[in-house]
C-alpha cells in the first residue's frame, strides 16, 4: 500500500513568503482571514492548520523591518477561535519555551484540547534572542546551549501536568453529592533544573492526552529533541536528495530513545504554483518570486548575511567585495541567526553568482526559495506523491503565497488528484489529531509501567 501523504496549511505571515503587496492579498489581522484559510483546509480535508508566532516586531538597521508581515495576534486565541467555526482540522501554533512557564502554557493547550475535541498541536520553538527578550520581564535571554535543556525540560514538565488527572476521575454521583473518584486531582510536583513547581492541575485530562507535539530545526540539536519527544517535525530541505538524507537521519534516531520509526513525521515546509501548462506555471513560478523578492527586499536579505550597511548597493548589480563583518553586533534584530559560518556562505554565493552571472536580487531568488512543487495539477500531485513515496518526506506544510485565498486552487484542483491516486483520504476516519496523522495513542507513564 502506498504511504498516505500528510497535507497541512501554514497562515503566512512573519515572513517574505507572502506578498502582501498583491492585490488578491488580504488581512493578516481580520479573523475573517484565519477562518477562509482554516475553512479551505478542512474542505480539503487536511490534517491541521499552521500558525506561527511573531514575539518582537524585527528592526534592521534601527527600523521596524516592515518588508516582512509584521502584525501578529495572539496564537492561542486565534486557535480556540477557529477551534468554533471547525470540525476536524487540527490547529496547531508556534509557542515558545524560552519566554513562558510550563504551567501556564500545558494549562492553555489542555484548554484548547478540550475545546476543539482533540485537535491541538504544539510546534515547540526556542531562542536565545535577547532583543526578542526584552519584551518579557526577566528578559527572557537564555545561553544558546541551555536553549534545549530547557525545552527538554518544560515539555516533560508539560507532560506531567497533562497526566496528572486520571483517564476517569468523575463520578457524578447526584444523589450522594459525589463528583469526583479521586482524592487528589491533578496533583503534581516537578522539581528540576529548569522548573521547581508544585501544585494541582486544573484541567482534567484531555481527549489526545498530550497534544501532537511538532518541532522546527535542521540543527543536530534540534533533530535529537526531535527524536527524543516530538510526534513531527517541520523541515526545509531544497531537493529531494536533501529531503532523503534528512529523513534517514532523523529517523535513524528515533531507535535510542525507544521509538518506532511512524512516531515522528517529518513534514516539510513547502510552496506551490499551479498553471494550465508547465510553462504558464513556471511563468506564474518566475513573477511571484520576484513579487517576493523586491529589490528592497534583495538588500534586507543580504545585509542579514553580510552583516553591514549595503542601502547603496545595486539590487541588479554584483555582490558585495568585502566579506561579510562577523565582528559587530548583528544589523538585524528579531530574526533567529540563519548562517552559521557567513564568511563561507558569502564565498558560496559570490561562486554562484559568479557560475550563473546573476546580479543580488537574482542572486537572493535562486537562495533562499524553499521548496517548491511548480506545474500542472497533474505534474504537481506526481511530484508530491513521488517524495512522499521516495521517504524524503510523510507529508507537506503548504505555505500560500497569498492569503486568505492562497490555498483555494490546490484544495479544488490537486487534492482529487492525490484522492485518485489512493495517497489521500477521501473523507476524514478519525475525530482528534492524531487520528489523522496516523500516530499511535499518547504513550503515558501510566502505560509506560504497565509495559
Amino acid at each position: 500500500m502506498p504511504k498516505q501523504i500528510i497535507l497541512a496549511a501554514h497562515f503566512p505571515g512573519v515572513n517574505n513568503t507572502t506578498v502582501w503587496s498583491d492585490p488578491a492579498s488580504g488581512s493578516h489581522i481580520d479573523f475573517a482571514s484565519f477562518v477562509h484559510l482554516a475553512r479551505t483546509a478542512e474542505r480539503g480535508l487536511f490534517d491541521f492548520f499552521f500558525l506561527a508566532e511573531g514575539l518582537r516586531l524585527r528592526e534592521q538597521r534601527g527600523r521596524i523591518h516592515d518588508l516582512d508581515v509584521v502584525g501578529r495576534p495572539d496564537t492561542l486565541t486565534v486557535l480556540a477561535a477557529l477551534a468554533a467555526v471547525t470540525t476536524h482540522l487540527g490547529l496547531a501554533g508556534t509557542l515558545n519555551t524560552t519566554f513562558r512557564e510550563p504551567y501556564e502554557l500545558a494549562r492553555q493547550l489542555a484548554t484548547l484540547d478540550h475545546l476543539s475535541g482533540g485537535r491541538a498541536a504544539w510546534n515547540v520553538v526556542t531562542t536565545s534572542d535577547a532583543f526578542t527578550g526584552e519584551n518579557f520581564r526577566r528578559g527572557g535571554y537564555l545561553d544558546r546551549s541551555l536553549r534545549y535543556e530547557r525545552a527538554a525540560e518544560f515539555v516533560r514538565t508539560a507532560r506531567e501536568l497533562w497526566e496528572s488527572w486520571p483517564a476517569d476521575p468523575f463520578v457524578g454521583d447526584r444523589d450522594g453529592g459525589r463528583y469526583l473518584d479521586v482524592a487528589d486531582p491533578g496533583g503534581f510536583a516537578h522539581h528540576g533544573e529548569q522548573f521547581d513547581i508544585a501544585g494541582h492541575f486544573t484541567v482534567p485530562r484531555t481527549p489526545q492526552v498530550h497534544p501532537v507535539i511538532l518541532q522546527a530545526g535542521d540543527s543536530p540539536d534540534g533533530r535529537e529533541f526531535a527524536a527524543a519527544g516530538a510526534d513531527a517535525i517541520f523541515s526545509r530541505h531544497g531537493t529531494l536528495a536533501d529531503g532523503q538524507e534528512f529523513y534517514r537521519d532523523v529517523k535513524a534516531r528515533l531507535a535510542r530513545h525507544g521509538r518506532h520509526p511512524d512516531d515522528l513525521k517529518i513534514i516539510p515546509g513547502v510552496t506551490f504554483v499551479l498553471g494550465d501548462t508547465d510553462a504558464e506555471a513556471q511563468e506564474r513560478a518566475h513573477h511571484i518570486r520576484r513579487q517576493q523578492v523586491s529589490p528592497q527586499t534583495a538588500i534586507l536579505l543580504l545585509e542579514q548575511l553580510w552583516n553591514r550597511d549595503l542601502s547603496g548597493l545595486d539590487p541588479d548589480g554584483p555582490l558585495p567585495a568585502v566579506d561579510p563583518d562577523v565582528s559587530a553586533d548583528a544589523i538585524s534584530r528579531g530574526r533567529a541567526g540563519m548562517y552559521a559560518d557567513p564568511v563561507a556562505t558569502a564565498r558560496q554565493w559570490r561562486a554562484l553568482a559568479e557560475e550563473k552571472g546573476l546580479g543580488v536580487r537574482d542572486l537572493v531568488i535562486e537562495v533562499t526559495g524553499r521548496q517548491s512543487f511548480v506545474g500542472t495539477p497533474g505534474r504537481v500531485a506526481e511530484q508530491m506523491n513521488h517524495f512522499v513515496q521516495s521517504d524524503a518526506a510523510d507529508g507537506f506544510i503548504l505555505v500560500p503565497h497569498l492569503t486568505p485565498g492562497g490555498l483555494d486552487e490546490f484544495v479544488d484542483r490537486v487534492v482529487p488528484l492525490l484522492q485518485e491516486r489512493g495517497v489521500f483520504r477521501t473523507r476524514y476516519t478519525g475525530t482528534t489529531l492524531r487520528e489523522h496523522l496516523g500516530l499511535r495513542p499518547a504513550r503515558t507513564r501510566e502505560a509506560a509501567v504497565a509495559g
